[in-house]
């Protein structure tokens, strides 16, 4: 059908057309004269323009009409909900449609479909293949005689994603579990620890139907099946949802936000020296003068070659040995890659890092995973706790991110760059209706730099509990080169017990006119002569 220019200012839904509808019109060239369709209605006008105009007329009430109000466009390169990186066109066009909370393709007889109800059908978890390293992952690879060329040149995460097609092509089914992260376009990627949430090629994606469904957040830790991608997509998809946080959909839907959740003192001592593996000196020092407790806020105030580093690994396994049903994260901002891999090796628990040879933009999005998967496990009621090293370095990166403001403290620090690494900083309480969130962060002093001791003056009020780490000590190799006359616990009367804390009061005020070197050394050597807290304590009498 042709429409003239004459009648182009003339609605086209002002046409009287009865009991028919228009569905759609397309623009088309001048040059040829369109044959018309046996098939379609056409509206004849008068035929003298340069621009034409075809429109397909549906009538009412037909199959066509009422499909049409429920067709969803295909998915194309240029509209891809497989998208990592780029702005999503259609949020609402999803591949998953919804039914008993469980999401299926919507294409009918899929070969997917067949392979996940198979009980017999092989199976493989994601989360295994990424805790191997390199070259059992190579392994694997062979064994399944994947035709890959340069194998050897290619990254851990494309060989894994290759082995997951392969396995997929082989009627095989596909679990994997991962942290969530919600994209300002709406849609979500599961990412992996142990790539430091980078963005890769095996993530998995998380339609909006989905996360709107199951009320999910970012930090969430989400399980469950997932298909390979389809034609014109990139990454492998979330199928079906069956643990959120390592409980029940349900169960997710049903938590109060974290903010909402009402804050405490500390109630519960961490119990560092509570058996015979942990009993260090340093683990019985800080249980007497400077306790931590479950939701604390913490700062260990140490100069460089102090020992820190040591004291976090010290306490790490302390808590992951005499509290194993605590959620233990160690952050690691701006260090050394030797430290990373010392710290995995030493600590149980995740280790989570940014080395120093990143960009400060990616010490700020691992900080923030950080915490939002800290925060959702306190609102399932979880005790976590995390290890930063150093509170210093974050807030150096969240300097150089944040947009300037053009109010320029000392030291170059712009004036609103330390608001989040409070925020983080601050997230650390117990809570009352249950679960807690403990934080314990290094500050950096004594290092020569401006900004340094401007963060650091920031962050001195805000913490409950202070552990100071002396040079002079460590310089003598003196360990643990801890500061006792500096060092405490707010509302320490909390923590301890009545006997502990007249003690430790009396000893304090012993202590109190003695050089900090000889304090320390006195210490040592009393302690060394006791087996725990309890026996030494019971040595003051005496």
């Amino acid at each position: 059908m042709e429409i003239n220019d004459e009648t182009q200012e003339k609605s086209i839904f002002d046409m009287n057309i009865e009991n028919q509808e228009i569905q759609h019109v397309e623009i088309v060239q001048p040059d040829k004269k369109e044959e018309s369709s046996s098939t379609e209605k056409q509206i004849e006008q008068t035929p003298h323009t340069p621009r034409k105009r075809k429109v397909v007329v549906v009538e009412t009430n037909t199959p066509a009409k009422r499909n049409a109000k429920y067709q969803t466009t295909q998915n194309t390169n240029n509209n891809n909900n497989h998208n990592n990186t780029q702005r999503r066109n259609n949020p609402r066009n999803s591949n998953y449609t919804n039914s008993n909370k469980e999401f299926t393709n919507n294409e009918s007889g899929d070969k997917y479909d067949k392979v996940l109800n198979d009980p017999n059908a092989p199976r493989l978890n994601i989360n295994d293949l990424t805790n191997m390293n390199i070259q059992r992952i190579k392994d694997k690879a062979e064994d399944m005689k994947l035709n890959l060329e340069n194998l050897s040149s290619m990254k851990k995460q494309d060989i894994i994603f290759c082995i997951l097609k392969t396995h997929v092509e082989r009627d095989g089914v596909i679990f994997a579990s991962g942290v969530l992260e919600i994209l300002p376009e709406g849609y979500g990627f599961l990412r992996s620890v142990n790539y430091n949430y980078l963005s890769g090629p095996d993530d998995i994606y998380i339609s909006p139907s989905q996360i709107r469904l199951f009320s999910l957040k970012t930090g969430d830790t989400v399980s469950g099946q997932i298909r390979p991608p389809k034609e014109g997509e990139k990454y492998f998809a979330l199928l079906r949802v069956e643990h959120v946080n390592g409980e029940t959909p349900d169960a997710a839907q049903n938590r109060i936000l974290f903010d909402n959740l009402t804050p405490l003192h500390p109630q519960v001592k961490f119990n560092l020296s509570g058996t015979p593996e942990t009993r260090s000196l340093t683990t019985r020092m800080i249980d007497l003068f400077a306790p931590i407790g479950k939701g604390q806020r913490a700062v260990i105030v140490s100069p460089p070659r102090a020992g820190k580093t040591t004291i976090l690994q010290t306490i790490a396994n302390a808590i992951s040995t005499n509290h194993p049903e605590v959620y233990l994260i160690i952050l690691l901002i701006d260090e050394r890659p030797e430290e990373v891999t010392e710290m995995q090796r030493s600590v149980k628990g995740e280790v989570v890092s940014s080395t120093f040879d990143e960009p400060s933009s990616r010490h700020v999005q691992v900080a923030e995973m950080v915490l939002e998967k800290a925060k959702r496990l306190v609102e399932h009621k979880k005790d976590v706790v995390i290890l930063l090293d150093s509170i210093t370095r974050l807030a150096r990166a969240y300097n150089q991110v944040v947009p300037t403001s053009g109010k320029i403290l000392s030291g170059g620090v712009d004036s609103n760059a330390l608001h989040k690494p409070k925020r983080f900083f601050g997230a650390a309480r117990n809570i009352e209706e249950g679960g807690s969130l403990t934080i314990i962060a290094t500050g950096l002093v004594e290092t020569g730099s401006k900004m340094d001791e401007v963060i650091f003056e920031e962050f001195k009020g805000t913490g409950n509990m202070e552990l100071h780490l002396d040079r002079r000590l460590a310089e003598k190799r003196v360990f643990p080169a801890l500061n006792i006359k500096k060092s405490g616990t707010r509302k320490e009367e909390l923590l301890l017990s009545e006997k502990e804390l007249t003690k430790l009061w009396i000893l304090r005020k012993v202590l109190f006119n003695m050089d900090d070197i000889a304090l320390v050394e006195f210490l040592i050597e009393k302690m060394k002569k006791t087996k725990d807290n309890e026996e030494f304590i019971d040595s003051m009498n005496q």
